[in-house]
């Protein structure tokens, strides 16, 4: 089964990210695995305090949130050669992969890798299944944030609910799972399954119309593959987010339901959101 093979159902489609959004993993995810596996894979433990400072602000509190983790973590190499005049063997290649490839994932890069020798996209892949593995580990950890499966719940009686993530599709699958919000999403799309614009885009060719597709999401990334497809976007604020979801179930789905999400109620939306982030 391929990973857009479900019949649409509903008038309405909500595409909803995990990390950050959904779950309450992102900060313990970057504070506990990525950052750290990051000093481990590039021999940075000399300068842990300001690589850790540095990959927390790309991955967490600007801008770039939410980042897929393949480009944050490029960025982040690129800023330590910069700032400490460490040469990362094919450092530039991988700057290229990143920017140029239709899917940035382990099976991608592993086919990457196979093709030649490149020690900075060798740690890399190294990385990122050590990531994934710290991950896992420390599952026992995940929750979702307040008000999440109660929003669901309401929301998949009048709409397909499909998850849109950048994360690794095993966590994704047994985070959501484990805390009964699966049930309640026609598909779980993740990393493997292409960029989140990539997603909704295939999403639409089901028949969705697009003034009555909604992505939520918490990061600028969700925003711009939102409005990239011509579709809704509703913000989970950083640390609202209980609010949010609140929301979400009580006032914003219900606009959208009845045709009522218009250009005033998105950008007054996305102002907020912007002035959470300091965009």
């Amino acid at each position: 089964m391929g990973y857009f093979d479900y019949l649409k159902e509903k008038d309405f489609l909500i595409c909803i990210d995990s990390d950050g959004c959904a779950m309450d993993t992102m900060n313990s995810k970057h504070f506990n695995s990525f950052g750290p596996e990051f000093v481990k894979s590039y021999d940075l433990e000399e300068y842990r305090e300001e690589a850790l400072e540095y990959w927390n602000q790309i991955n967490l509190f600007t801008k770039t949130r939410g980042i897929n983790r393949f480009k944050g973590l490029a960025m982040a190499v690129r800023e330590m050669s910069n700032r400490k005049g460490i040469k990362f063997e094919g450092l530039e290649e991988f700057e290229n992969w990143v920017e140029t490839a239709p899917q940035l994932s382990n099976p991608a890069l592993l086919e990457k890798c196979q093709e030649k020798r490149n020690d900075c996209m060798e740690r890399a892949l190294l990385w990122s299944i050590h990531v994934n593995l710290s991950i896992v580990e420390s599952q026992e950890e995940d929750m979702p944030f307040k008000n999440v499966k109660e929003a669901m719940d309401e929301m998949c009686k009048y709409a397909d609910l499909t998850a849109v993530s950048s994360a690794n599709g095993q966590a994704v699958e047994s985070e959501w799972t484990k805390h009964g919000i699966k049930d309640c999403c026609r598909v779980l799309l993740c990393q493997e399954a292409g960029s989140k614009a990539y997603c909704i885009e295939k999403l639409l060719e089901k028949g969705y119309d697009k003034d009555k597709v909604l992505m939520v999401g918490d990061a600028p990334g969700d925003m711009k593959a939102a409005l990239d497809n011509g579709v809704r976007f509703y913000p989970i604020i950083v640390d609202a987010e209980a609010f949010s979801w609140e929301r979400l179930k009580n006032e914003a789905s219900k606009k959208l339901f009845a045709g009522e999400f218009d250009d005033a109620y998105q950008e007054q939306l996305i102002k907020e959101f912007e002035v959470a982030l300091g965009i």
